[in-house]
């Protein structure tokens, strides 16, 4: 499916830039690194739905252009058309991807800002999405992480939650920072963060999340990036441009 939308796109929009992703983990760290003003996502990707995604971008402030793509029918369109920018069904046509991508094309040559997707709209697809497929009522959550087990040297270490200073991604592997250190966790971020509680530990970063107790505050720099200040320490850590909204009260 992806070589054929990719292809589709390459003769509908010859210009443009075509970036893919395996599934919508990998999709949510190009946008982050990208901040594209375009998005394709698949109702059933893997990692991460395309709903899902899609709400974490309406949550991170300026969202791209989303354009759902699915195979499910008509009962689904009006959810998707307050939810998305458009919504192509599977077997997408090139005749329809063109209405598309025209539309696309003149909201971009107007500097028209990208909608937000609305959270009511997005529930009221999954509930569709969810009673069409016969689907089960969702797992509770586990409780947020409370412990973690590292490296630190030729030992392993015992760590509270509440030590954590912030967290940074390191190849594979995930960096702790703590008042007296810094221990390595075999565990990528992507996989630490469904682990811990949103309310204490904020994503600024495709590559760092910090403990909400120990930001002191923010500065911006001259290039107008934002940077977040730690209590008691030196370094400050830049927000991306999709984590800037957690900070416009500060």
């Amino acid at each position: 499916m992806l070589d054929y939308l990719a292809a589709q796109l390459a003769q509908a929009w010859p210009e443009l830039r075509i970036v893919r992703a395996a599934n919508g983990v990998q999709a949510l760290e190009l946008i982050d690194a990208l901040a594209p003003e375009v998005v394709f996502l698949d109702i059933r990707m893997p990692g991460l739905t395309g709903l899902e995604l899609a709400a974490r971008l309406c949550a991170g402030g300026r969202p791209p252009r989303v354009v759902f793509t699915t195979a499910h029918e008509e009962y689904a369109l009006k959810a998707f058309e307050h939810a998305a920018f458009d919504y192509l069904l599977k077997p997408i046509g090139l005749e329809r991807l063109q209405r598309t991508v025209d539309r696309l094309r003149e909201t971009l040559r107007a500097s028209t800002p990208a909608p937000s997707v609305a959270p009511d709209a997005l529930q009221a697809l999954l509930r569709q999405l969810g009673a069409a497929g016969g689907a089960t009522a969702p797992v509770p959550a586990p409780a947020p992480l409370q412990w973690i087990r590292a490296a630190q040297g030729q030992e392993t270490r015992l760590i509270a939650i509440d030590e954590v200073i912030y967290f940074q991604s390191n190849d594979k592997y995930t960096s702790i920072f703590l008042q007296d250190g810094e221990s390595l966790i075999r565990t990528p971020l992507s996989k630490l963060k469904e682990q811990l509680d949103p309310q204490q530990f904020w994503q600024i970063h495709r590559g760092v999340i910090v403990a909400a107790r120990h930001v002191a505050g923010t500065r911006t720099d001259f290039r107008g990036r934002l940077h977040v200040r730690l209590k008691g320490r030196e370094e400050q850590l830049v927000v991306s441009r999709n984590y800037v909204d957690l900070f416009r009260q500060m």
